[in-house]
């Protein structure tokens, strides 16, 4: 059963609207609850209220629409929401507003190409989810315990596929070549590197001015000659190195925060990094080692060829969503 509700939630979007026509909560359903629980902390998700919390020039999205995101999403869980600091609470209907103005100017867009789904394919999805559960009286069942209705999820199905075909359409012109293909064999795949961690969660700006300065008499020592391991012991705040030297072993790409992986893959090897900055503070860290790939390059080819696809397809796509919230005048307004 977890495993059906997980796919079914993942199925539902937010119903497109007009700029007139503004989504709010239907009083007595599950997201409605939720949203009066939760606007005992954040008063702005009142569900009678429904201010704005995002907009363009083609449409808004309310407090409702992404309250009803979430329930889709995680459920009864979604309740757990009412637990958590505000401020990590209203970092999430940030996020998530973002996420749903998203999803209309996606669908948006897939319309205006003229990308349609028919009965068929809607059928398809739901035939699927009927045998997971049992029959269609089980799924019924189901989608009725979560607070759900048949007319939203088949709309909301309807609407996913088309999303899905406008993903499609724009990544299937993603050509990958030998030369990139090759280029990625030969770049070093696992780094060994010694860390130093001076934090600055929860600092001020002129705490932080101070930390970069012991950061600065730290990095000097390191580069004269004194030995990092024992530096790291005795200096960083990184509980998962600290002990044992700073060290991060034969880590992948992918493993690390971006700053972190830039610095442990770009720096030469034996070389001690520029001080730099990730969300838990100021780093440096000084290459051990790093390594190549291994296996013969036919072994991997088809494996080396799927991350790179899926790297091009994410850099498109992202790009593609910042031109459409660009062009639409896409902004937060909470």
């Amino acid at each position: 059963m977890k495993k059906l509700l997980v796919i079914l939630i993942t199925l539902v979007l937010i119903f497109s609207c007009s700029k007139q026509e503004v989504f709010k909560l239907e009083k007595g359903s599950p997201a409605y609850e939720l949203a009066t629980q939760l606007a005992k902390r954040l008063p702005l998700l009142d569900p009678e209220k429904n201010i704005i919390v995002a907009e363009t020039d083609q449409f808004v999205v309310t407090s409702g629409e992404v309250i009803y995101s979430l329930y889709s999403m995680f459920g009864k869980r979604a309740f757990q929401l009412a637990s958590i600091p505000n401020d990590r609470l209203l970092e999430i209907i940030r996020a998530n507003a973002e996420n749903v103005a998203e999803k209309k100017l996606l669908l948006r867009e897939a319309e205006k190409k003229g990308i349609d789904v028919d009965s068929t394919e809607v059928d398809s999805i739901l035939q699927i989810q009927y045998a997971r559960a049992g029959g269609k009286d089980a799924f019924l069942n189901l989608l009725s315990s979560h607070g759900f209705k048949m007319d939203e999820l088949t709309r909301d199905i309807k609407e996913n596929l088309k999303i899905n075909k406008l993903i499609t359409s724009i990544i299937d012109t993603i050509k990958v070549t030998d030369s990139e293909l090759m280029a990625e064999y030969n770049e070093d795949k696992t780094a060994t590197v010694r860390h130093i961690l001076l934090s600055t969660q929860g600092k001020s700006d002129s705490e932080k001015v101070e930390i970069y300065k012991k950061m600065q008499k730290i990095r000097e020592r390191a580069i004269s000659g004194e030995d990092f391991a024992k530096l790291a012991k005795e200096y960083s705040e990184d509980p998962g190195s600290k002990d044992r030297g700073g060290l991060y072993e034969n880590f992948s790409r992918g493993q690390m925060v971006k700053e972190f992986e830039d610095e442990a893959f770009n720096t030469p090897i034996g070389e001690i990094s520029p001080i730099f900055e990730t969300k838990f503070g100021y780093h440096i860290l000084k290459v051990i080692s790093r390594h190549k790939e291994t296996k013969p390059f036919d072994a991997v080819k088809s494996e080396i060829e799927k991350e790179i696809r899926s790297k091009k397809e994410n850099e498109i796509l992202t790009a593609f969503l910042k031109k459409l919230k660009e062009e639409s005048k896409f902004k937060l307004t909470i």
